[in-house]
């Protein structure tokens, strides 16, 4: 999990790929870092800070080669109601705290966790993060105050109300937001090769200073690295943060993770072929992994635990990998994670020598690249995929967006787990299933007795009680042949349901035979009981033929016993007889 020599390239070609890669990620990152620490409630300052120390710790120390990390829209969803109940400065020490949470994730190799999120939840968290990121900048699109840390939407619709009061203003911060949006839409078809964003955003700032436009700006910014802290903490302020700290850890482990993820599917430019969506991983054909692009979740999540950490120390933010900037990352050649650390350089560059020009940016500037950042994360093609694919999925996928948006990213993301489980096991237990079959060979003399069960699918306790009922309910045999080779899942709940079956067949005269009981699943149906209430133990079988000579025989002896009852009886014989 420690760099080696193996993440150091410095033959002329690559080297010369890396620099060009980061100074092209550096200049889209530089607008997104003062942008998300305004939207976070934190100041530019901090967002800078984030993508230069958090930029290069985790390149130096995560496990892509390729990743680009700093603070991201998510993270300021996140942030926005930490600052509003604890303020500004709990920013770094949460930071802290979320870096430890993930290094020790990673240290304890729980990296591959993330494979376990479903596709619909990851559509459904994106698309309600880019729902709340849009709806943060509506404040700053009309110029007026909104209230940090509020309900988004709420928020949203009360600037909108309060911008009717402040009709000039809410013009020219409109008109600002409309110029950002039409060059960022406009520029990529005209000049593919120039950054967007920082085009727009030049351009909004030198026609607010001409014009000299009433808009906010983004004000003073620190002209250097600010020297390293730890910030105080103590056991009062410990158990207020400690759950935000959590929350914050686990969004950026799993983001850091999907961004990863995504990354390692793209191809480079030399490799050629369609380059693959940073939306998720999600719609694009799958390509094979590029070498340089293979990452190590669980040294990923301790180089983006120790960039958070470096992070809080310097006064900056919790880090992720951002899906976006290694997009841009991988489109423009990097080859290593010098890439990344020269992205950071650039930045740091900017806060030595640029702040002035820096700081006349108008707010409503960010707020525009936010708007279109956020507008550009949905794929209305992938949400149509979704939403079409099945019912569950379409029902997971809305869950987990609106709870985003109403309640909180990290309960959205549990409760699209629930329900995306609810509907897996739904559907296994409806993939559960009895049939009953004609025994094989020709038919015998008594063979109408004998009834042959092939169980399908998982015996486990969405199925259970199903498959108990409909063996019981569907008796008129005095023998039954349980076929088990074909059950590909038992747990405890279906292995008792097994067993009940077993005891209350036989309770009712009938006699139990089991055939084909798979290795696996022998330990649990033993400690159960299942074998035990078998009438005998040689009514266990490997092969069919056996089991069915058996149940024969057993038919036979009963038909003989019946044939000997008094000549008295009249009509078929009880039914105890027959199996006495």
């Amino acid at each position: 999990m420690l760099p080696s020599r193996a993440d150091v390239d410095l033959r002329p070609r690559t080297l010369r790929a890396d620099l060009l890669a980061g100074i092209t990620v550096g200049v889209v990152a530089l607008p997104l870092a003062l942008a998300f620490g305004v939207s976070a409630g934190v100041g530019p300052g901090p967002g800078l800070v984030t993508a230069v120390v958090a930029g290069v710790v985790a390149a130096v120390f995560g496990g892509s080669r390729v990743q680009v990390s700093g603070p991201t829209g998510a993270m300021a969803v996140v942030l926005a109601p930490i600052v509003a109940q604890h303020g500004p400065a709990a920013v770094p020490l949460v930071a802290i705290l979320a870096g430890v949470v993930v290094l020790l994730a990673g240290v304890t190799r729980l990296g591959r966790v993330v494979t376990f999120i479903p596709w619909p939840v990851v559509e459904g968290f994106t698309a309600g993060i880019a729902a709340i990121i849009f709806l943060q900048q509506v404040p700053a699109a009309l110029g007026v105050s909104g209230a940090v840390g509020g309900n988004p939407l709420v928020v949203a619709v009360d600037s909108v109300v309060a911008a009717f009061a402040n009709g000039p203003t809410a013009l020219w911060t409109l008109g600002t937001v409309a110029l950002v949006a039409v060059v960022m839409l406009v520029l990529p078809r005209v000049a593919p090769a120039l950054p967007a964003s920082l085009v727009a955003v030049v351009l909004a700032t030198v026609v607010v200073q001409l014009t000299g436009a009433p808009v906010a700006r983004i004000g003073a910014l620190p002209d250097s690295l600010p020297l390293p802290t730890v910030p105080h903490l103590d056991a009062g302020m410990l158990r207020s943060l400690i759950g935000p700290a959590v929350a914050v850890a686990a969004l950026a482990a799993i983001e850091s993770l999907l961004s990863a993820r995504v990354a390692a599917a793209m191809p480079s430019p030399a490799q050629g072929g369609p380059v693959r969506s940073p939306r998720g991983p999600s719609g694009a054909t799958t390509v094979p992994d590029d070498a340089s692009h293979r990452y190590d979740p669980d040294r990923e999540l301790v180089g983006q635990g120790l960039a958070s950490i470096a992070s809080g120390v310097f006064g900056g933010m919790p880090a992720t990998g951002a899906i976006a900037r290694t997009a841009v990352n991988v489109r423009a050649g990097a080859r290593t994670r010098l890439a990344a650390v020269v992205h950071s350089v650039v930045i740091l560059g900017v806060i030595y020598l640029a702040t002035g020009p820096v700081s006349v940016i108008p707010l409503a500037a960010l707020a525009g690249v936010l708007m279109v950042t956020a507008v550009r994360m949905v794929s209305v093609a992938t949400l149509r995929a979704v939403l079409t694919s099945t019912r569950a999925d379409a029902v997971v996928l809305v869950v987990t967006a609106v709870v985003t948006i109403a309640v909180d990213l990290i309960e959205a993301v549990q409760i699209g787990l629930l329900v995306a489980a609810f509907f897996a096991l739904r559907s296994v237990a409806k993939a559960a299933a009895v049939h009953r079959e004609p025994l094989p060979g020709p038919a015998l003399p008594g063979d109408e007795h004998i009834a042959l069960y092939r169980l399908d699918g998982a015996m486990f306790f969405g199925a259970a009680d199903r498959i108990h009922a409909q063996i019981r309910d569907d008796q008129d045999a005095l023998v039954v042949v349980l076929r088990l080779s074909h059950l590909r899942l038992v747990d405890a709940t279906g292995a008792h349901a097994l067993g009940e079956l077993v005891a209350d067949l036989e309770r009712s005269g009938v006699t139990v035979l089991v055939k084909g009981i798979q290795p696996a699943h022998l330990p649990v149906l033993t400690r159960v009981g299942v074998l035990d209430e078998l009438r005998h133990e040689k009514h266990l079988f490997a092969d069919l033929p056996p089991a069915i000579e058996h149940a024969r025989s057993h038919v036979a002896r009963a038909q003989a016993g019946a044939a000997a009852l008094p000549a008295s009886t009249t009509g078929d014989p009880p039914r105890d007889a027959l199996t006495a």
